[in-house]
C-alpha cells in the first residue's frame, strides 16, 4: 500500500483540491474527539474527486469520506490514507422543482441534512419532515438509510448516483438497493446526489411537523451533550428470545435493553451511558475515544449476559486499519 507521503505528487498537485496534512478529525466530529487523517482532502468540482477516488483505487490507498461528524467516532490513533471532505458549493446544491406538479427534489451528497429538510419544507415539499433534527450529510443519510421513530430517508428515496471505484458515475434506482433499518447497498464508494420524490403540502403545516419532531427529541434524548446519537442498532424480533419478547411485552429496543440492564449513568474515564437516554453515549471534558469504546463494550457485554441479545454498533468507529469503503 502506497503511503500518502509518497504518493502525495501523484494523489494531487494536479488537482483542483485542498489538501490538509495531519489533520484533526476529532474536532470535526459530534463527539469532539479522536485522532487525527493523514491527509484531509476538499475536492473543488466533481471531476476532481473522481480522479482522486481513482487514484486511490489504483495506488491502495484507503479512502473515506466525512460528512458531518455525526454516527462517527475517530480512534485516537487517527486514520489511514485520505479522508474526503464534500464542502464545495458544488456537493452541497440542494434543486428543487419549484414550478408546476411535484416531482421530484434532487440533493448533493455533502448536502446537510437537516437544513435540507427545513428548506424542503419552506417550500412546500412534503415527505422528508420526520427526519428534523438528524445530523448528517445527505450521502452519509442515504448510506446508512438514516432515520428515526418518524421514518427513514429511504421511505422517500427515488435514486442514488456514486462514484465507482474508477471514478466512474453509476445511477441506481432506490428498489436496487436493498434498503432496510439502516441498511443500503449502494453501487460505489460516494454519494454524490440522491433523488427524492415528495408531496405537496401546505408550508405552514409542514414547519408545525418539524418542530412537533423537534419537541419529541429534545424531550427523549440529550440533544445538548456531545454525542453520536444511538450507539447501537435496534434487534430485530429473531434476535431477541421469546422470554425477552414477554417481560418487555414487545421486542425490545437497544434503550429499553441498556436501561432495564441498569446500565443508565454508566460511566468509563469521561465518557458515560446518558441517563436520559440508554442508548446514547455522551462525553465529558477529557473524554479519548477509547473511553468511548470501552463504554459501549461494556454495556454490550452487561446486555448479552443480561438478555442474550448481542446488541451490534449503529456507530462507525475509524482506526487505521484500511477500511472497506469510503463513508
Amino acid at each position: 500500500m502506497t503511503s500518502v507521503a509518497a504518493g502525495s505528487t501523484r494523489l494531487f498537485s494536479d488537482l483542483d483540491v485542498e489538501v490538509e496534512a495531519d489533520a484533526p478529525l476529532g474536532p470535526r466530529t459530534w463527539f469532539g474527539v479522536g485522532g487525527r487523517a493523514d491527509a484531509l482532502v476538499h475536492p473543488r468540482s466533481e471531476e476532481a474527486l473522481a480522479t482522486l477516488v481513482a487514484r486511490c483505487h489504483r495506488d491502495g490507498i484507503p479512502l473515506r469520506v466525512l460528512g458531518e461528524g455525526a454516527n462517527l467516532l475517530v480512534a485516537d490513533e487517527g486514520v489511514a490514507g485520505v479522508v474526503v471532505r464534500l464542502d464545495a458549493p458544488c456537493f452541497r446544491e440542494r434543486r428543487l422543482n419549484a414550478r408546476g406538479a411535484v416531482e421530484g427534489v434532487r440533493l448533493m451528497g455533502g448536502a446537510d441534512l437537516a437544513r435540507s429538510v427545513l428548506e424542503t419544507t419552506r417550500a412546500g415539499f412534503a415527505g422528508l419532515e420526520g427526519l428534523a433534527g438528524i445530523p448528517a450529510s445527505i450521502g452519509g443519510a442515504v448510506r446508512m438509510n438514516a432515520g428515526g421513530a418518524f421514518g427513514s430517508i429511504g421511505d422517500r428515496l427515488h435514486a442514488v448516483a456514486c462514484l465507482d471505484r474508477r471514478g466512474e458515475v453509476v445511477v441506481a434506482p432506490a428498489a436496487s438497493l436493498n434498503l432496510g433499518y439502516r441498511h443500503c447497498e449502494l453501487p460505489g464508494e460516494i454519494v454524490l446526489w440522491a433523488s427524492f420524490t415528495l408531496g405537496e403540502g401546505d408550508p405552514v403545516r409542514l414547519r408545525a411537523g418539524v418542530a412537533e419532531v423537534f419537541a419529541y427529541k429534545r424531550s427523549t434524548q440529550p440533544l445538548a451533550e456531545h454525542s453520536a446519537g444511538c450507539m447501537f442498532r435496534n434487534p430485530r424480533d429473531e434476535e431477541v428470545s421469546e422470554e425477552v419478547r414477554a417481560a418487555f411485552g414487545h421486542t425490545p429496543s437497544a434503550g429499553a435493553l441498556v436501561d432495564r440492564a441498569g446500565l443508565k449513568g454508566f460511566a468509563h474515564g469521561g465518557a458515560c451511558v446518558s441517563p436520559q437516554h440508554g442508548n446514547f453515549v455522551v462525553v465529558r471534558p477529557g473524554a479519548t475515544a477509547d473511553d468511548i469504546l470501552a463504554v459501549s463494550r461494556t454495556v454490550a457485554e452487561r446486555v448479552a449476559d443480561r438478555f442474550g441479545v448481542r446488541l451490534e454498533r449503529e456507530v462507525v468507529v475509524w482506526t487505521r486499519t484500511p477500511p472497506e469503503a469510503g463513508r
